[in-house]
């Protein structure tokens, strides 16, 4: 029904004004919520799709995180050439044959040489034919390596018992204490143990180094007829971990003391009485110090504050770490300079390349270029490292940092985009303190390569018996870790220490630490059992 306006008095048509004015009012707070909840929805679309394309690439794509580009190294590379780049790549490629020719090469290596240090065993074939009247002219000798599986043995120690004759008296019918001689029993890591130092040598590297379960070793030894209780492995490997509980407070005590260490945590699943069909979610927090290259496991139940409180409590020095919000309860301090890792950063702006791939590749190659600064000066002096970092890397982190002060108030701050700038800018000292010490290193990759180790071994054995085997195994990562970074063969390491750390003074154990210990010492020893 159409109202008649001009029939209407000044006051009726003032009403009708402010009702009107309500009504678009109205309208318009209903448009703005509208509108409002459409962004949200647009926005939780976008990272349901950047999510989709995330899980799409773990199970379809390369787990590779390179990056690849053909634009030249350390080229300055405007913003709006790039993104010109980038909207040509969406066009139509037309495809062309291209014939190569290159030379072949034809100086092969041949096969590897067989070390000369293994034994030689000779198998001489003679012919079937009946040789007789013939003369040996030569042979031909065909040489394969060849193994043999473990061999168990039985291995005795004998100890003749020497005593002082008395006239007229057989010393062998009332032997007493004063008279008789006997060599000393070599001091055992286990008292009565039945198995010597080779064999609980070979049970920890097997768990610890190439990740093979307790239980599969003792179905191996079951194929070579011997068999071994579960619960005595359990007990030698409980043994073992009591005995070097005194050189693992060393490591302990040793890497607290160094002035840079790059720390990281990782998970592991630990069998709870208290969660009945149910497994403990740990943590092993690792500490690498990189100038004296030692590595240290700490197992701990949780990731909270107190966590790495053992070790980084009144620590002084440099500290490498990833963004995790506990660790700065312990850099945010005087005595402490924090350094933050630009592989975690790179990894941020990898993952949002899916959802915001010109924003992406531009940072990812920035970033490249400060990777190929350090490979060029991987060999130079700390000195020279630092001088070519302030020249070189710092123009491009500076511009990238006002790129992304740019950026950031231009994307959705809970877009992959948007939090990879956040985690970056938040972090943006931390990642260029490295600059200022040719000792630092621009990420903390060496202490993740530390880690690996752990997540190979929880796909073979899933999961820690116990929260005390948790600590021992953290213990027996951090020797074989150690043995690793100094290139020391851990199965001569640990026969070494095995050997000696029963006789070994106090206050000289941490010569045994593998950081420490002298290579010829150990691989110098050579066991006759003449067999």
């Amino acid at each position: 029904m159409e109202m008649n306006l001009e029939n209407l008095s000044k006051q009726e048509l003032l009403k009708l004004i402010k009702d009107t004015e309500k009504e678009l009012q109205k309208k318009d707070k209903l448009i703005e919520k509208q509108d409002f909840e459409a962004q949200n929805h647009l926005a939780v679309i976008s990272h349901q799709n950047h999510l989709i394309k995330q899980l799409r690439r773990m199970l379809f794509g390369a787990k590779s995180e390179q990056f690849k580009t053909d634009l030249p190294a350390l080229k300055e590379i405007p913003f709006e050439e790039y993104a010109t780049v980038e909207e040509k790549s969406d066009e139509t490629p037309v495809l062309e044959t291209i014939t190569i020719e290159r030379k072949k090469n034809s100086t092969h290596k041949g096969r590897a040489a067989i070390p000369t240090h293994i034994p030689v065993y000779e198998q001489v074939i003679e012919p079937t034919e009946d040789t007789t009247g013939m003369v040996k002219i030569g042979e031909e000798r065909t040489e394969m390596l060849e193994y043999v599986p473990e061999k168990f043995f039985k291995f005795v120690i004998v100890r003749p018992k020497y005593a002082v004759a008395e006239k007229n008296q057989d010393i062998s019918l009332n032997p007493t204490s004063k008279n008789v001689v006997i060599a000393e029993i070599p001091s055992r890591p286990i008292p009565k143990c039945l198995a010597g130092n080779a064999l609980l040598t070979a049970i920890l590297v097997n768990k610890y180094v190439d990740h093979l379960p307790l239980y599969r070793q003792q179905q191996i030894f079951k194929r070579s007829g011997i068999e071994i209780q579960p619960t005595t492995i359990d007990s030698w490997v409980e043994q073992l971990g009591k005995l070097l509980k005194v050189l693992y407070d060393k490591m302990v005590v040793e890497i607290k003391s160094q002035t840079y260490l790059q720390a990281d945590e990782t998970t592991t699943k630990v069998l709870d009485s208290d969660k009945k069909g149910k497994t403990h979610l740990g943590y092993y927090w690792t500490y690498y110090a990189p100038l004296k290259n030692i590595a240290v496991f700490d197992y701990q139940k949780g990731r909270s504050i107190d966590a790495p409180r053992e070790i980084l409590e009144d620590y002084e020095g440099a500290l490498q770490t990833d963004g995790y919000n506990v660790y700065k309860y312990y850099y945010d301090n005087n005595k402490v300079i924090h350094l933050a890792c630009w592989a975690h950063a790179r990894r941020k702006f990898e993952q949002a390349k899916l959802s915001n791939k010109v924003l992406a590749e531009y940072v990812l190659t920035e970033i490249q270029k400060l990777y190929a600064i350090e490979r060029e000066i991987k060999e130079l002096s700390a000195d020279e490292k630092k001088e070519i970092r302030l020249k070189k890397s710092l123009p491009i982190i500076n511009a990238l940092g006002q790129w992304m002060h740019e950026k950031r108030a231009t994307v959705l701050p809970k877009s992959p985009i948007g939090m990879a700038i956040e985690y970056t800018t938040n972090l943006w000292t931390s990642l260029q303190n490295y600059l200022n010490d040719g000792n630092m290193h621009i990420d903390n990759n060496l202490i993740e390569n530390t880690i690996r180790p752990i997540a190979i071994g929880r796909k073979n054995y899933l999961f820690a018996g116990s929260h005390n085997g948790a600590e021992r195994s953290a213990m027996f990562y951090s020797f074989f870790a150690t043995c690793k970074l100094n290139s020391i063969n851990p199965y001569k390491w640990l026969e070494y220490v095995l050997d000696n750390i029963a006789d070994y003074k106090c206050n000289k154990l941490h010569e045994l630490l593998p950081n420490n210990i002298n290579p010829e010492m150990i691989n110098n020893i050579m066991k006759n059992y003449n067999m």
